[in-house]
């Protein structure tokens, strides 16, 4: 095998050809090198006609965005080739195709979704994609279930947890979600004119509470091969069409914990459409975002349900009524998740185009309040807020 070194466009092309697995590879000609994320490179390769084939992407040994003073672990580009290889089993029309990877090059040759588009850049142009919020609660059910305890056979699912454990890109989600916006760190990026909003979060005790018991849940509940980080920035959409890319953060953790950050990512949307668009247009994909929302739980509750009737393998838990009952557990995780995901977003190292590309400085700092008061009443009110339809009132109420 290879030892690692960091591409250049040449070495991708050659990589593409190589490992592409196409009928005729010199058609490979060209790289460009367009990652815009906080931790890769990313290389979409080009034919002769200039047509984007394949893309490789390769991990770097440090966070992107911070530089070398950040080390990061290589192995992520094993465990996010795996991750996506397991949830395309289970969910092929929704999960990006791995073609090749390499785990002491850290790389992998994928398929190109040039025809696709990033949903959080569709979300923030007022684009709506009637099928989106539907395949993405298909993609959840489908890849929670079948790594869950209600398919896997014990022993299968004890070496899948030890299979997937990432220590390291876990401790970088405990750190960003659960411990940085509620304590002075050098990490945490928000304008000093939310000084004062920011304070109230590290000197609320009933936050910081429920805040803890997030990240407990987060450290022990192996339930399900989590993608680890569904943002509407890792998934493509077409018409008709949803892929999940980028699971360099996937591990086995509370199933709510997906959930909860894609219902998460919407609400970011919803938070800052009055910046993006006009008054009117802002108001209607306002609601539009609340019955995306709705869909998105209706069809991955639905569809676990549905699973779990047909397929469930342990006898006590295909008990009727359980799977019900778990998924309400789950439902009280995935607010409370929602609520860390809006205020870190915030707050925290990483932000979202939905609210920092808003021109208007005072329009920018509200809709970074409105999200910051949200999450925060999300995650101390998370047991309290039954269903999907509650969500939505609480979310109209703090509007």
């Amino acid at each position: 095998m290879s030892q690692y070194r960091t591409f250049t466009a040449q070495d991708a092309v050659a990589w593409a050809q190589q490992f592409g697995g196409l009928d005729n590879p010199s058609e490979l000609v060209e790289a460009r090198e367009v990652g815009d994320g906080n931790l890769n490179l990313v290389f979409k390769i080009f034919d002769t006609d200039g047509v984007s084939r394949l893309i490789v992407k390769q991990a770097l040994p440090y966070v992107r965005c911070v530089g070398e003073s950040w080390p990061l672990t290589l192995d992520r580009a094993r465990l996010e080739a795996q991750t996506l290889v397991e949830h395309y089993r289970h969910a092929p029309a929704h999960t990006v195709k791995i073609l090749h990877y390499d785990p002491l090059l850290a790389a992998m040759v994928m398929e190109d979704l040039s025809d696709h588009r990033i949903w959080r850049g569709e979300l923030i142009k007022g684009v709506h994609y009637p099928q989106a919020a539907a395949q993405l609660g298909e993609y959840l059910a489908q890849t929670l279930f079948h790594t869950s305890d209600f398919y896997l056979h014990p022993h299968d699912k004890k070496a899948q947890v030890a299979q997937f454990i990432n220590p390291q890109m876990c401790e970088i989600t405990e750190d960003l979600f659960f411990n940085d916006p509620y304590q002075r760190h050098e990490r945490n990026n928000y304008p000093q004119a939310l000084e004062d909003d920011v304070a109230a979060l590290r000197q609320d005790p009933a936050l910081k509470i429920a805040v803890a018991s997030l990240k407990h849940r987060f450290f022990s509940h192996a339930e399900a091969l989590l993608h680890g980080d569904i943002h509407s920035g890792s998934i493509f959409v077409a018409d008709g069409s949803l892929k999940a890319i980028d699971a360099e953060f996937g591990y086995f953790g509370p199933i709510g914990f997906d959930i909860g950050t894609a219902i998460g990512n919407l609400l970011l949307n919803y938070c800052g459409l009055p910046g993006q668009l006009g008054i009117r247009d802002a108001a209607a994909a306002r609601e539009q975002r609340l019955l995306d929302i709705q869909t998105l739980w209706f069809s991955f509750a639905e569809r676990f349900q549905t699973l779990a009737r047909e397929k469930t393998r342990d006898a006590a838990l295909s008990e009727p009524g359980y799977a019900a009952a778990f998924l309400q557990k789950v439902w009280t995780d995935a607010i409370g998740f929602c609520g860390t995901e809006l205020i870190r977003r915030s707050v925290g190292l990483s932000h979202v185009a939905d609210i920092d590309t808003i021109a208007d400085t005072e329009m920018r700092h509200a809709c970074l309040r409105h999200a910051i008061s949200l999450g925060k009443a999300l995650v101390v009110i998370a047991p309290r807020i039954d269903n999907v339809e509650e969500l939505v009132a609480r979310v109209r109420q703090y509007s």
